[in-house]
């Protein structure tokens, strides 16, 4: 969906619920809130974007240096024999195969300048072997749903807004988000595959899928047997350590290859600092849309009417106010980016819902997006069960991310 529909609904229901309020309410302070609201937005998301600069400059130089010194190749080569496996009709040969295995790795580093040119290029590479030009292949459909699943190492851009917002430990949600993406891509590529009937009991995927899996549920065994002051202790140690261990490996690595670190740095920093100011824009227009619609009401009405139907069946509903990120991330990125940062502007970037709005966040992709971008370069309009599948991993992603904020958090 495109964001300029999101940005106009906004509005158009905070116009009619304000209209609703005043008329049959007699509620004569929701339009003058209103105003106030967008005042107050565009103030903070001019504040926000411009605390981005430092942070966002920061690690857009590490990532460039990690870039040069060659992670994105070793990724990939890791990655080949598994990719082989999933896209059988392409065979060992086909020129897309480093295009697919290097755009995942990008993704998987968070390094979206390298992934979507990759990921363009692959797409066009696949539809130069596909028969029918206007209906999505096999194989097209399973690297599309690969990256709608948003499978990430390094949530770089959630942790910069959150050290921004204020959060003691803006870290802390690096655990919760690689154990959520792991499901969603988990999700969305056993949908894929049973779909195209790939055998999942083959030797090689098993050992990537079941080696994979079982990581991740000793990561989720362990932290599941302690109390939550010792999870808390320990996770944030571990995504720390974890996160200054990558930086200083990229930094080995760039030096092993005999790049210049130093100058290295600087580049990358400048296209984080030209991604900052870029974003002002976009993050004041969606705030401020974001902001009238909360000073209406409609807001606390929605996630009180998700509140009332969990509490009805006896689930805890402390997580409801993080809903409104998750119902936006399949349609919009830039628009759940938005409701995060109104979560953490709101609740607090340490709250319970603001942790869940991060996890939820970094846990899969924007499905239609990806689907517009990667399909409409090649002309597609036939994208068979690519939506379906997609959305299994968004929600798969979202459900995961809820779950793994109580594990952490709660």
């Amino acid at each position: 969906m495109a964001l300029n529909y999101i940005w106009i609904f906004f509005f158009l229901l905070a116009f009619v619920i304000g209209l609703v309020k005043l008329i049959f309410l007699g509620d004569t302070e929701v339009f003058p809130a209103m105003v106030t609201a967008i005042f107050d937005m565009a103030k903070t998301g001019f504040e926000i974007s411009l605390g981005l600069t430092g942070v966002l400059t920061l690690f857009m130089g590490i990532m460039k240096i990690g870039e040069e010194g060659g992670i994105v190749k070793i990724l990939s080569k890791g990655l080949r024999p598994f990719f082989n496996k999933l896209f059988p009709e392409l065979g060992r040969e086909h020129p897309a195969h480093g295009s697919i295995i290097l755009n995942i790795a990008a993704n998987m580093l968070n390094l979206d300048n390298a992934a979507t040119p990759m990921g363009l290029k692959a797409m066009k590479q696949m539809q130069e072997s596909n028969p029918h030009k206007e209906t999505a292949s096999n194989a097209q459909i399973m690297f599309l749903v690969l990256n709608t699943s948003g499978l990430t190492i390094l949530p770089i851009t959630i942790m910069v807004y959150r050290a921004q917002l204020g959060a003691a430990n803006p870290s802390d949600i690096f655990i919760p988000i690689m154990l959520a993406t792991y499901f969603s891509t988990m999700a969305g590529l056993l949908s894929v595959a049973v779909y195209q009937k790939i055998n999942l009991l083959d030797k090689t995927i098993l050992t990537y899928l079941g080696g994979l899996t079982l990581f991740i549920a000793a990561i989720i065994w362990f932290f599941s047997t302690l109390e939550q002051e010792q999870i808390t202790t320990i996770s944030n140690v571990a995504s720390n350590l974890l996160l200054f261990a990558v930086i200083v490996g990229f930094i080995a690595l760039a030096m092993f290859k005999r790049v210049n670190v130093y100058e290295t740095f600087i580049e990358g920093a400048k296209d984080g600092f030209k991604i900052a100011v870029k974003i002002i824009p976009y993050l004041i227009a969606i705030l401020v849309a974001i902001g009238a619609f909360r000073a209406s009401g409609a807001m606390d009405w929605f996630i009180s009417g998700f509140a009332w139907l969990f509490e009805s069946v006896g689930i805890n509903t402390d997580f409801t106010g993080a809903l409104p990120t998750a119902l936006m991330k399949p349609l919009s990125g830039s628009g759940a980016r938005g409701l995060m940062v109104d979560a953490m502007n709101t609740h607090g970037a340490d709250s319970f819902v603001g942790r869940v709005a991060s996890t939820v966040q970094g846990a899969t992709d924007t499905t239609f997006y990806i689907l517009a971008v990667y399909f409409g370069a090649v002309g597609i309009k036939n994208t068979r069960y690519a939506v379906v599948c997609g959305l299994i991993a968004d929600f798969s992603g979202i459900i995961a991310a809820i779950l793994m904020a109580y594990l952490f958090f709660h």
